[in-house]
């Protein structure tokens, strides 16, 4: 089901061609709402299954490693939107460079030489941002250059801004930590007594469904171009708070916090406030779960 928020911006997409690279979760979704919406799809994926899977809705599959040339004859040039939403490749450092940075410069040099994209958009994150001690985070903060995964993002997010003849309009969605349906990290750990991370850090989400919103608004605003915005919802809360909540509606005990990081991650996520301020006002984007509450409830059905 698409949010009327999605829907408003899905009304001019009948006929219109949409190339999506990395249709993992976000991705795959995207395609989904572009082909409801009359949309001719075409999705890069390195899995076999998830391409049959696509091939059954319509959606043109190509099976490749992103990061190669290989699948460059294989998808032709000339596409009104292209949206970057590569996830990590696993295999430490050197699969995230390779994931994201040669992804996207494998991606560029295939925009180049087709003749560039009506529109483009790459999905970052706001990992990027070092801020700590609860501080309020917006477009204009410093990124965090030194280290190794948040550098390779920000180069990757260069690439594609620096790049004019990639497409007509270029833009950088910073996504806070993504959740929705199927995909219930957090609810896991609550129902498993211990939770990543410490209480008192302020935990950014923002609902698949309200990330594909952005993406659509993001590519078809030509105030979008060149600019870069933050994607996370009103409700910023310290973790403890949405887990007690969580906990509640589970009816489970509360949990404890281990103060270690999540799995794959080397730190434990920065207390800060995600700012989504610039995204409201230059592109009109609201998220449909506004907070925490109101995308769990979607997702537990109560």
């Amino acid at each position: 089901m698409t949010s009327a928020n999605a829907l408003r911006n899905l009304s001019g997409l009948s006929g219109k061609r949409l190339v999506v690279f990395g249709a993992g979760y976000v991705g795959g979704e995207l395609a989904r709402q572009a082909v409801e919406a009359g949309a001719r799809v075409t999705a890069l994926t390195r899995n076999e299954e998830t391409a049959r899977a696509f091939a059954a809705k319509g959606i043109e599959a190509v099976v490749a490693d992103l990061a190669s040339d290989a699948w460059h004859e294989r998808i032709a040039g000339g596409a009104d939107f292209v949206v970057n939403c590569v996830s990590g490749g696993g295999a430490g450092i050197d699969g995230y460079r390779r994931s994201y940075l040669e992804g996207m410069r494998s991606v560029a040099g295939w925009l180049t030489a087709k003749g560039g994209a009506g529109a483009a958009v790459y999905t970052s994150s706001t990992s990027v941002y070092p801020q700590d001690g609860g501080v309020r985070v917006d477009e204009a903060a410093a990124v965090d250059r030194e280290g190794e995964r948040p550098r390779v993002l920000v180069e990757a997010e260069e690439l594609l801004l620096n790049l004019p003849k990639a497409a007509g309009r270029r833009a950088v969605l910073r996504l806070a930590g993504i959740y929705g349906p199927g995909r219930h990290h957090l609810l896991e750990q609550v129902r498993s007594g211990e939770v990543a991370g410490r209480g008192e850090h302020r935990l950014n989400l923002i609902h698949r469904e309200d990330i594909c919103a952005a993406i659509w608004s993001a590519l078809l605003a030509s105030a979008a171009d060149g600019e870069i915005f933050n994607v996370a919802d009103d409700g910023a809360a310290p973790k403890s708070e949405i887990v007690a909540w969580l906990a509640g509606k589970l009816g489970v005990a509360l949990p404890v916090f281990t103060g270690a990081p999540a799995a794959g991650r080397r730190a434990v996520t920065p207390d800060r406030v995600i700012d989504n301020a610039k995204i409201k006002r230059v592109l009109g984007w609201r998220a449909s779960y506004p907070s925490f509450r109101e995308g769990y409830v979607a997702i537990l059905g109560a």
